[in-house]
């Protein structure tokens, strides 16, 4: 079935999953938009209460309604990219670029099986780099729970500087949490990009 004899209907819901966002590859990565198809794989690595006790907005028990959700409201805003991380073409986590009202927000997840490999520094640089140059931002600020500190650790070696700590409300312990604060300016980008920049494939 050609493009034009779909139904309105699955013509809309096609273009909404092929917002303008890139596909971006990194040596191991590959990063794109969430679509409707990656539903169960995102449901099975974030309904996973260490994940999402990790994440300042991610419920837990997390279902496929959440997913749904997640995948129908990412991507809509000037300034935001959202991208689910794949490895030899599995789901692994999202990462992603949100506007806030500081300064654009840096947040990421992977699911516990593929923690402490790498892949969450690999993927926020691609972000990272993405969010200075094709989106224009100026600074990103990111955030990692103080008892996180593989993820405070991705953070410093992204560039990040530690800000601060705040106390932030986390969904999946329905209670409020220490955060620690980090902000990357585009100066402090420039000068590490040596890091070797994500290819835009698409």
């Amino acid at each position: 079935m050609t493009l034009a004899a779909q139904p309105a209907k699955q013509v809309l819901a096609q273009r909404l999953e092929e917002r303008s966002v890139p596909v971006l590859e990194t040596e191991r990565l590959v990063l794109r938009a969430p679509r409707r198809g990656d539903v169960k794989a995102i449901v099975r690595l974030v309904n996973d209460r260490r994940v999402a006790e990790n994440t300042a907005r991610i419920p837990h028990p997390y279902g496929v309604d959440d997913a749904e959700r997640f995948i129908a409201a990412v991507n809509r805003q000037d300034g935001e990219a959202t991208f689910v991380i794949t490895h030899d073409g599995e789901l692994i986590g999202v990462c992603g670029v949100e506007p806030r009202e500081n300064a654009p927000e840096i947040g990421y997840w992977l699911g516990a099986h593929y923690w402490g490999r790498g892949y969450a520094t690999e993927a926020v640089r691609a972000v990272i780099d993405h969010a200075f140059g094709a989106l224009g931002h100026g600074t990103l600020q990111a955030g990692a729970r103080v008892s996180n500190p593989a993820s405070r650790r991705v953070m410093e070696k992204c560039g990040f500087q530690w800000t601060g700590v705040g106390l932030y409300r986390i969904r999946a312990i329905n209670s409020a949490a220490p955060l620690d604060r980090f902000r990357l300016d585009r100066g402090l980008w420039a000068s590490l990009k040596a890091w070797g920049r994500a290819r835009e494939v698409a």
